[in-house]
């Protein structure tokens, strides 16, 4: 029987990484994005659906699973993100980064689970950030965020366990290829005071010119190792810098 699996934020990098990954290997796909683009996986397939999503909407994650019906794996991916001097953060734009990346994950996870623990079966995997394993300069509020969701993945493995549903953590490390910095809610040079510019300055010489980076595809690799795990294991790094992070702990 064909698996299926429901990805949020597929309109590009991970999320549209991940989908493509997973259609390559037979699983039904429902790619799910704020403004749908049908045109962002080529040619027809029918393993694949497309549906609208706002992870900080209730009425739209609710029709989201109505119309997804049944799945096997959810992976939250859906996020955005912000670098700078937190001082220099609106706090409107921190709630911002909040509802989508932790108020957002939780709303589509609890929306799932009854499903899941009905049929006593499903995996719900959560990706979150190499910002987890170490601290990183400027992005206090994007790191804060997404260690929300470390502890709460944490906790709910436990909770879930007993339905014999599996909750796991995929860690990405840097990836320069993907949106995370054209995508940010504010410009980079809005949120640099220039009394934060002397120590900003090597930190962004260091993200131009990284030792290690994660690739959209070592992050689809994760996902789905974490999606077939059956081991217990929590945490996925993702990418060569993660998996060093992580060993570093």
């Amino acid at each position: 029987m064909t698996k299926k699996i429901l990805i949020t934020g597929t309109s590009s990098g991970y999320g549209k990484a991940t989908a493509e990954f997973f259609l390559a290997r037979g699983w039904n796909v429902v790619a799910t994005m704020r403004r749908p683009e049908p045109d962002r996986f080529g040619g027809d397939n029918d393993r694949l659906r497309i549906l609208p999503l706002d992870v900080t909407d209730e009425q739209s994650v609710a029709a989201l699973i109505d119309a997804a019906g049944p799945v096997d794996v959810l992976v939250n991916n859906a996020g955005i993100g912000m670098v700078g001097a937190f001082e220099a953060m609106p706090m409107p734009e921190i709630r911002r980064i909040f509802d989508t990346n932790s108020f957002g994950v939780m709303a589509m996870t609890q929306a799932i689970i009854p499903e899941m623990r009905k049929r006593r079966s499903g995996t719900i995997i959560n990706v979150t950030s190499s910002a987890t394993l170490a601290p990183f300069p400027l992005a206090a509020v994007y790191t804060a965020s997404k260690q929300a969701i470390e502890g709460f993945s944490g906790s709910l493995a436990h909770e879930l366990g007993h339905f014999n549903i599996r909750v796991k953590l995929v860690e990405p490390g840097y990836a320069p290829t993907t949106r995370f910095t054209t995508n940010a809610i504010l410009p980079l040079e809005e949120l640099l005071p220039d009394e934060y510019m002397d120590f900003a300055g090597p930190i962004l010489e260091g993200f131009a010119k990284p030792a290690m980076t994660t690739s959209e595809q070592d992050v689809a690799e994760a996902i789905w190792s974490a999606a077939h795990d059956v081991s217990g294991q929590l945490r996925f790094p993702a990418g060569p810098d993660a998996i060093a992070l992580a060993r570093a702990k």
